[in-house]
């Protein structure tokens, strides 16, 4: 072995210090050589490779400088032109005054508004009217709100002295109070009774029957708290005697039944345009199912506006203040005479899982004794009086809270006590055509529903009469079916309404329709039997009544009028449960009573409408004259023939 120098090429340094003469040395040292080649080959690519991405990061260093030199240039202040310099303080006055401008704005158009109203009035005032007593609603109830939203501290504490008084001295005044209405009653019977016959008194008698049933059958009766009871009572039969007996109710509501038909007529328009000029021949798909379709929309953008919240808070408040009812339950119960059963909890969706039995029972009943808006536009296009339909909407809302609070009294404390601690829920869309456009996507379901369940009700109507016609074919009865089985069933009842007896029988068949299938079915049957009426022709055809007298009809419009049936009980158990997960146990188990009560609340209606309801002409004009010109000698009955004249008249 000897010393060797280092030796350094331009390829890398190698450094032996000893040299073995060995031949493992040397293939050792060839290896070495070998390995420390590719390390260097391998260094080279690195440093070609770390140069390329050194010169990439300059190119984008060199360009980030550049573009912030720009951004630096754009920054720098510049001369704004004078208009520029204008439009800035105008912008700047408008965010200053905004609240003024608004004011400005808002007083320039009720101004225009009111000029329209006086010049329309001016010109012709009875053309007018309705645009007059809606201007002075409007200007009421602004008025209204504005007082109570400021000075409702002021006017509670004004009228506190006399609430004190009233309370220290109820316990005589209820009894002088309740004296005074069975006087007024028992007078009011024999006079009218003196007037009108011995109908309305039956009537009545139906309205005590109900009453008593209901108690009977409660599931507290000995806690009934008689006030909630009276109260909607009383509520029924004062609209009812607003509407139905004096003049400006009747014609109030009736102008306002016309309005509303004649609104529904636009939705034939699209019908139309969708499904072409006979749409007509197909009625109730492509004529009934467009009605519900547009009115569905028409409620949505009314609910975006806030105009049903407020309307459904009045009239929530009102029956609050005279019934002594929860704000809950109120409100759900005002919501109903204008949306669905399963639409109308949502309103007070958030206190849902915090009240009573009794108030989830309240608001199950209301649900089952009132209709839809977007539903009775369908059965107005069926040909049912939209006044009646309207009347009987409004007066089920206070009867079922009646019925409610009797056939399940409140045996707890309510945690909502206050009309303030409710805050009505308002629509989720953000403009009026995104409203417009949910209500009638929603409407896909509800007329979906409406179809299928007509085609499953009627077909499985059509083989339950056959199948009972065969069996009553086997005892020589093949006219069973289920129209006569539920005719015997509810007879009784439809009779204590203040129907005629020979009517009865048909009146308790459509009954028996509403609660086994739907009141649709009902109300279809219904229209036919109005149209025979209409038509003229034999009252019988082969022992069989074509149709009824007029106030059987009006009774049996009020006596269906409500989604108190089977298959809507499953809807509100599904529909609720939703809603409030945590109340599944007491849903379930009040469901059945609250259709229960929901039924008696319409047939107490029912009894308040054949009650106040004044007989009109059985015949039509057109058959009566018709009739009249036809015979040798001047009709009997003269006044049927002079009240025609004056309705064709009018």
């Amino acid at each position: 072995m000897e010393l060797t120098e280092t030796t350094r090429d331009s390829s890398g340094v190698h450094n032996l210090a000893f040299q073995n003469d060995s031949e493992d040395v040397d293939v050792i040292n060839r290896e070495g050589l070998g390995d420390n080649s590719q390390r260097i080959k391998n260094s080279r690519n690195k440093k070609m490779v770390h140069t390329n991405q050194e010169d990439e990061y300059i190119n984008i260093e060199s360009d980030l400088r550049e573009n912030k030199r720009d951004s630096v240039d754009d920054e720098q202040p510049r001369l704004k032109g004078h208009l520029e310099k204008k439009y800035d303080k105008v912008c700047e006055f408008c965010k200053k005054h905004k609240t003024r401008i608004h004011y400005v704005i808002y007083g320039i158009l009720i101004t225009a508004y009111l000029a329209g109203v006086i010049v329309a009035c001016s010109l012709n005032f009875q053309r007018a009217l309705p645009l007059f007593i809606i201007t002075v609603l409007a200007i009421f109830f602004i008025c209204w709100d504005f007082l109570i939203a400021k000075y409702e501290d002021k006017i509670a504490a004004f009228f506190s002295p006399g609430e004190r008084y009233l309370e220290k001295q109820w316990f005589w005044l209820k009894w002088v109070l309740c004296a005074a209405l069975i006087t007024t009653i028992i007078c009011w019977l024999i006079f009218d009774t003196a007037k009108q016959g011995s109908r309305p008194l039956i009537s009545f008698g139906g309205l005590v029957m109900y009453v008593l049933l209901m108690l009977i059958f409660s599931k507290y009766p000995t806690r009934v708290a008689w006030r909630p009871v009276f109260s909607g009572i009383g509520m029924q039969f004062i609209l009812g005697l607003l509407i139905l007996r004096t003049k400006v109710g009747f014609d109030a509501f009736n102008w306002l039944g016309i309005q509303i038909q004649t609104f529904l007529e636009y939705s034939d328009t699209g019908a139309k345009f969708v499904f072409g000029e006979k749409y007509t021949d197909h009625f109730f798909a492509f004529k009934v199912l467009p009605i519900v379709v547009f009115f569905s929309t028409v409620m949505s953008m009314l609910y975006h506006i806030g105009f049903m919240q407020w309307l459904v808070g009045k009239v929530g408040w009102i029956m609050q203040i005279f019934m002594g009812t929860t704000p809950v339950e109120s409100l759900v119960a005002a919501g109903n005479i204008f949306v669905g059963q399963t639409e109308s909890p949502l309103l007070v969706r958030p206190y849902l899982p915090y009240i009573t039995k009794s108030e989830l029972h309240a608001v199950m009943t209301a649900g089952f004794s009132t209709i839809a808006g977007s539903v009775l536009g369908a059965y107005i296009s069926f040909g049912v009086s939209a006044s009646h339909l309207l009347t009987a909407s409004v007066m089920s809302a206070p009867a079922s809270l009646a019925t409610s609070k009797l056939f399940w009294p409140e045996t707890e404390k309510p945690t909502l006590t206050l009309k303030s601690d409710l805050q009505v829920s308002k629509g989720e869309s953000n403009n009026l055509l995104e409203a417009a456009s949910q209500g009638a996507s929603t409407s896909i379901l509800l007329v979906a529903n409406i179809a299928v369940n007509l085609i499953s009700f009627l077909a499985l109507l059509a083989f339950l009469d056959s199948a009972l016609s065969w069996v009553g074919s086997l005892f020589d009865y093949p006219q069973l079916n289920f129209e006569n089985i539920c005719a015997y069933v509810f007879m009784p009842f439809s009779f204590m309404m203040g129907v005629d007896w020979e009517d009865s029988f048909i009146v308790g068949g459509l009954l028996g329709y509403k609660t086994f299938f739907n009141e649709f079915v009902a109300y279809e049957r219904l229209s036919k039997l109005i149209h025979n009426r209409e038509k003229g022709g034999s009252i019988y055809i082969n022992g069989v009544k074509q149709y009824m007298t007029v106030r059987s009809e009006v009774i049996a419009t009020y006596a269906l009028c409500g989604f108190a049936n089977f298959g809507s009980l499953g809807l509100v158990i599904g529909g609720l449960t939703s809603i409030a997960p945590s109340k599944k146990k007491e849903i379930a188990g009040g469901a059945f009573r609250a259709m229960i009560a929901g039924t008696v609340a319409c047939f107490m209606t029912a009894c308040v409408a054949g009650m106040l309801a004044v007989p009109g002409l059985e015949v039509p004009c057109h058959i009566l004259l018709g009739n009249a010109f036809n015979s040798t000698g001047f009709p009997a009955n003269s006044t049927e023939l002079v009240e025609c004249c004056q309705q064709l008249f009018t």
